[in-house]
């Protein structure tokens, strides 16, 4: 007999299998409904985190969930008041919810136990939570129909899971002002001792950094602009700035502090990861990335472009190129790399790419973007770092004179511009000068000559909304061939040039 038949024997020999119950706690919830119903001051204790369904016997969700109601009305919640809303339910062996209702404040606890009951019900409920997830993990990974990845399978996992950790946690409510400050002198001793002088991280352009302070964490910032304005080409060349830039220390217990730069989780949607490095090794090789693609570069340029290679090497770049992922996708994985390598900075390239949950994308494309926008900025406040995503703008911009663009040109703006701390835009006059070319040999011709050589690599960014800066604009240099941003230069401070003879 082989062993798959022992063990059924063994099974049909022996008595039935224990049954596992979910762990719970009756005798506790009982002690805490009743410490409220006659001390509703129990209730302020536990409000912040606990809710009806943390609780394992159905009757004490309603109990709880209808006393609730009661003192949020500033209403008194007793036996008496209670159970005219539960009129003559039986809720055990002829027991009524009157009666119930009368045991649960013979059984009470007191008031300064109340949070500690509280919390032994939300970790109980915490570990049914777990056991859900584990036992449908299990089932999924059985019977998962063909279109579903087990990587998609985890990543449902791993969303879950951090649902449960986020919701109603008993460590959250009010600061002492005392600790505020706190906080806000480190902040300010940190930003003392970083180069430059900054309280967030570096972006590498020293007149963006001068109007922002660098790029702060937990700020959802929107880089916004019309196609081949240079948006993608800004965020890496912020992104790689700040990835070359990072220096860390180890901590007493093992864990890194990042002390300048930082780690980045480049989230592009639109371009491969190799379209990605061809630009960052055009930027910084100074080879044009067409010639890069087209093979046609010198012997010399080719090694340069090696060399420059391995110094990149070692960079805390992290490219997911997976496109049309969901926000649920994305912040699994930023969770992830933060776990792994740490996390510093998140790029999106870009917004409109993204995908809500089914429920919101069926209400319409508004509401999945007033959802994307809401869950980036929730995702930048958990892993405290600071979002940079990309957006696109409406045509109605092409159809202005002055073709600066503003807040209300966001596509679904009403969401971007609400959730966004920052929102900035990428703005060349010259790509629209260019596309006016008059007639050669006319006066026209000579003076858009004239114009083209004053805006000629000159770009802006246009800040037009900071929480906690200026607006405002800032100038830097474009050069298009190799897509690189670098820090304005005025005439006056350019070299005189000299004529040969």
């Amino acid at each position: 007999m082989n062993a798959r038949g022992i063990a059924a024997t063994q099974i049909d020999e022996d008595s039935e299998l224990p049954f596992r119950q979910a762990p719970h706690n009756i005798e506790a919830e009982q002690a805490l409904l009743g410490a409220i119903l006659l001390n509703n001051a129990a209730y302020d204790r536990v409000m912040d985190f606990l809710e009806p369904d943390h609780f394992f016997e159905p009757i004490h969700q309603r109990i709880y969930d209808c006393v609730g109601q009661l003192i949020r009305s500033t209403k008194l919640a007793s036996p008496i008041t209670v159970k005219t809303f539960f009129e003559d339910e039986v809720v055990v062996d002829d027991v009524t919810v009157q009666q119930y209702l009368a045991r649960l404040s013979a059984s009470a606890t007191t008031v300064i136990n109340a949070s500690d009951y509280g919390r032994a019900i939300f970790d109980l409920a915490t570990r049914r939570g777990l056991i859900m997830i584990g036992e449908d993990l299990v089932v999924n990974a059985y019977d998962a129909p063909v279109d579903l990845p087990p990587s998609e399978q985890i990543e449902v996992a791993e969303s879950r899971l951090y649902e449960i950790a986020e919701k109603g946690q008993y460590g959250g409510g009010f600061f002492t002002f005392k600790t505020a400050l706190t906080d806000a002198i480190d902040m300010a001793g940190k930003a003392y001792k970083r180069d430059g002088g900054l309280s967030g991280i570096a972006t590498g352009l020293s007149d963006v950094d001068h109007k922002m302070g660098g790029l702060q964490a937990s700020d959802l910032i929107i880089i916004a602009g019309r196609p081949s304005m240079g948006k993608t080409a800004l965020a890496t060349n912020i992104a790689f700035e700040i990835a070359r830039a990072h220096q860390f220390e180890v901590k007493a217990d093992g864990k890194r502090e990042t002390l300048n730069g930082g780690v980045v989780g480049f989230f592009s949607l639109e371009m491969s990861s190799e379209q990605l490095a061809t630009r960052i090794l055009a930027e910084q090789s100074g080879i044009p990335s067409e010639m890069i693609r087209r093979g046609k570069i010198t012997d010399s340029e080719f090694q340069r472009l090696v060399a420059v290679s391995r110094e990149l090497q070692s960079i805390p770049l992290y490219i997911d190129h997976t496109g049309g992922i969901t926000i649920a996708q994305l912040a699994a994985r930023a969770r992830r790399l933060q776990r792994q390598h740490g996390l510093d900075l998140i790029v999106v390239d870009y917004l409109q790419l993204l995908r809500g949950s089914h429920k919101r994308a069926a209400e319409g494309r508004v509401q999945e973007v007033s959802e994307i926008t809401t869950s980036l900025k929730a995702l930048a406040k958990e892993l405290n770092v600071p979002i940079l995503a990309l957006s696109q703008l409406s045509r109605q911009v092409e159809n202005r004179d002055d073709k600066r663009p503003q807040l209300s040109d966001l596509r679904e703006s009403g969401s971007i511009e609400q959730d966004a701390d920052v929102v900035m835009f990428v703005f060349r006059e010259e790509y629209y000068h260019e596309r006016r070319e008059p007639r050669a040999g006319t006066t026209e011709y000579i003076a858009w000559q004239e114009e083209g050589e004053k805006i000629h690599g000159l770009a802006e960014l246009i800040i037009g909304k900071q929480r906690h800066g200026p607006t405002g604009t800032v100038k830097l240099q474009f050069q298009a061939d190799v897509t690189r941003f670098g820090n304005h230069v005025p005439d006056s401070h350019l070299p005189a040039h000299h004529d040969r003879d």
